[in-house]
């Protein structure tokens, strides 16, 4: 049950007292990362703590960094954030989608026709779930090192991602910015605050400065992330959240799983689509030949995607759907949150207050427009880079 906004802001203020303790005991620092650009690409400012690294690494991300990939999304509701974070661990896939949105006659499409179509798609469930928001899918697109730094974070540190959300969003709301509108309804339940849409028949994406919406930013050499928002939205300055035309929910592709936060996990509902019942497992066989950045990942998945290279630029149908594990035991026997235990890497970096797509989003938009064209269709054009920082609003 929801508690008065108060008693959020004074629960929140709490959990931000909490974890700043546990922030003071970390060595500040970023793992150093070897980029893959070519020389000639290595003249541009490329952000800090996004360069591709020459080989994966198994150290995880500290706090500074999970809350700077974080801090775009971590106000958008639950469902959004979940379909973001799944769907971003199919960065090849997430290209092709929005390739496919690009052509005028698939952009039109809507309700039942639009159903249809993506059912015809390859695509993970979590990938056809964004298509009815097109600029998210944009967005995402165009800032892939982005999109494939948070999918391969999710990966390695559900549980860290998971507290990252957490943790901004009681900063949010200890700010005084995230609070109940028209638009969304906030909730706490069990120290763990959740955001859903007002109704069941209409979605609204936030737009935001997360350099002003969290209140002080604790990591100053980790700035925050600012997704320039679509042309037309403007964004205010200072706490305001603000709210562009609400999207209508596709029924099929909305619904189908929800967050578990006490026990760190994004579980599946059975019944709506064809997935099972269960908390959510990466498929490997959607990751089309895309490398995996973290070291522990990549041998877990070695042996399901070692056949995957092949798929890259012919983009065929890929086998299965999303399936889950063990039943959702929800509601039994739920335990208090743990802050995971972390390794924090040595020498800071400064980053950048806008993203950037280059290295392997550049690589990743090359196999999807060779995967275009082995199917006849036309080349993508490359998406265009996000530059600016939070003060830049359109």
């Amino acid at each position: 049950m929801a508690r008065p906004t108060a008693q959020l802001e004074s629960c929140a203020a709490r959990r931000i007292e909490q974890d700043m303790k546990g922030h003071l005991r970390l060595v500040a620092g970023i793992i150093a990362l070897m980029s893959l650009l070519p020389l000639a690409a290595l003249s541009q400012s490329s952000p800090p703590g996004l360069a591709a690294p020459a080989t994966a690494s198994a150290a995880p991300l500290p706090d500074e960094q999970l809350d700077q990939l974080t801090a775009p999304i971590a106000l958008y509701s639950d469902p959004l954030v979940g379909q973001i974070l799944m769907a971003a661990t199919y960065p090849l896939e997430v290209v092709e989608a929005q390739r496919w949105l690009q052509d005028p006659a698939n952009a039109a499409l809507k309700g039942d026709v639009l159903t249809a179509a993506l059912q015809q798609q390859s695509w993970d469930l979590s990938v056809k779930s964004l298509v009815p928001f097109p600029q998210i899918l944009q967005m995402m697109d165009t800032n892939l090192e982005w999109t494939e730094r948070i999918g391969d974070a999710f990966l390695a540190q559900q549980d860290a991602v998971m507290d990252s959300i957490q943790r901004l969003r009681h900063r949010a709301a200890a700010a005084g910015s995230l609070t109940s509108t028209p638009q969304q309804t906030v909730s706490i339940e069990d120290q763990d605050i959740e955001i859903e849409p007002p109704g069941p028949d209409m979605v609204y994406v936030p737009y935001y400065d997360p350099s002003m919406v969290y209140g002080p930013w604790p990591w100053s050499d980790y700035p925050p992330f600012y997704l320039l928002p679509p042309p037309g939205v403007v964004v205010l300055g200072g706490l305001a959240i603000g709210f562009g035309f609400g999207f209508p929910i596709l029924g099929p592709f909305w619904g189908w799983h929800h967050w578990d936060w006490p026990r760190h996990r994004l579980d599946l509902d059975g019944g709506r689509v064809p997935v099972r019942a269960g908390y959510w497992e990466h498929d490997a066989s959607h990751r089309r030949g895309v490398p995996y950045r973290n070291a522990s990942v990549a041998a877990r998945y070695r042996g399901e995607s070692a056949a995957a290279p092949r798929d890259v630029r012919g983009f065929p149908g890929a086998a299965g759907a999303a399936t889950g594990a063990a039943a959702s035991e929800r509601g039994a026997g739920i335990t208090p949150r743990e802050t995971p235990t972390r390794v924090a890497p040595a020498n800071l970096r400064t980053a950048p207050s806008a993203f950037e797509s280059f290295a392997e989003g550049a690589r990743v938009r090359d196999q999807a427009a060779r995967g275009a064209a082995s199917r006849g269709a036309p080349a993508p054009r490359p998406g265009p880079s996000a530059r600016g920082g939070g003060a830049h609003h359109r």
